[in-house]
């Protein structure tokens, strides 16, 4: 599955809903999050992608692609070009250093989320389970 598209993020929250996120996710009661690939049209990506995962006590309840818009609505937005992304599913990067290191940008309260560095670490290894072709 292409990443980023609909069939992969749909099949992102299936892999979420039966991974061990489920259980270290139960204490996130903070709402949704959005994570954005960055524009780069050098290998298609002609506007940024967001990525809307509406989470709740380990459980995804939606996970869809969606407008700037919607996305922006989100109390935590993660942002990133299509690089880091890559590098984060492929389990190269860790998320939480990468928000350290500046090499991804967040909006929301970045202490709430250094709370939840095995929930991050367990959405990232269910990443991996989903069948990921990269374009770039």
């Amino acid at each position: 599955m292409k990443f980023p598209s609909k069939e992969w993020v749909e099949r992102y929250r299936e892999e979420l809903n039966r991974s061990p996120w489920t259980e270290s996710g139960k204490g996130w009661v903070y709402g949704p999050i959005s994570l954005v690939i960055k524009k780069d049209e050098k290998i298609g990506i002609d506007n940024d992608v967001y990525i809307y995962l509406d989470i709740d006590k380990g459980f995804c309840k939606e996970a869809k692609i969606v407008s700037k818009e919607e996305g922006e609505k989100a109390p935590f937005v993660i942002y990133g070009e299509y690089e880091r992304w890559k590098q984060i599913i492929k389990g190269e990067l860790e998320p939480i250093k990468a928000l350290a290191q500046g090499k991804l940008q967040l909006k929301g309260n970045l202490a709430t989320i250094v709370r939840f560095v095995k929930a991050a670490e367990d959405m990232v290894k269910t990443a991996q389970k989903v069948p990921t072709e990269f374009i770039a």
